[in-house]
C-alpha cells in the first residue's frame, strides 16, 4: 500500500470501499438495488498530513494506512483510477476505526 500513486493533502484519506456482498450469509441473493448500495466501509490507504490549527500547529491523523474504518454514508468524493474505484474523505467524514 505504501506505492499508491495519490497523496492526499492536508486531513484527507484515500479509502478502498469494501465491496458489497450479493448474497448474506444465511443465503438470501440482494437485488441489485440493494448490494449497489454506496458501502460505508473501506481500508486506508494513503493518508495526508494532518490539519493546522489557527496557529499554524500540525493536528496529526487519527488514522493510519491498513486501517479499516465506517465512514458517512454520503461524505467523500468517489474517483476511479485503473479501474478500481475509491473515495478521498476529510478525516471529519470518519466515524471510527474497526477493531479487529
Amino acid at each position: 500500500m505504501a506505492d499508491f500513486r495519490i497523496r492526499p493533502l492536508g486531513d484527507r484519506v484515500v479509502v478502498k470501499p469494501v465491496e458489497r456482498e450479493e448474497k448474506t450469509k444465511t443465503g438470501i441473493f440482494l437485488p441489485d438495488t440493494a448490494s449497489k448500495e454506496r458501502p460505508m466501509e473501506g481500508t486506508v490507504l494513503a493518508v495526508g498530513e494532518g490539519r493546522r490549527d489557527d496557529d499554524g500547529k500540525l493536528i496529526p491523523m487519527s488514522v493510519k494506512v491498513g486501517d479499516r474504518v465506517i465512514f458517512a454514508k454520503y461524505s467523500g468524493t468517489e474517483f476511479k483510477l485503473d479501474d478500481v474505484e475509491y473515495l478521498i474523505l476529510s478525516e471529519k467524514d470518519i466515524l471510527g476505526i474497526v477493531q479487529e
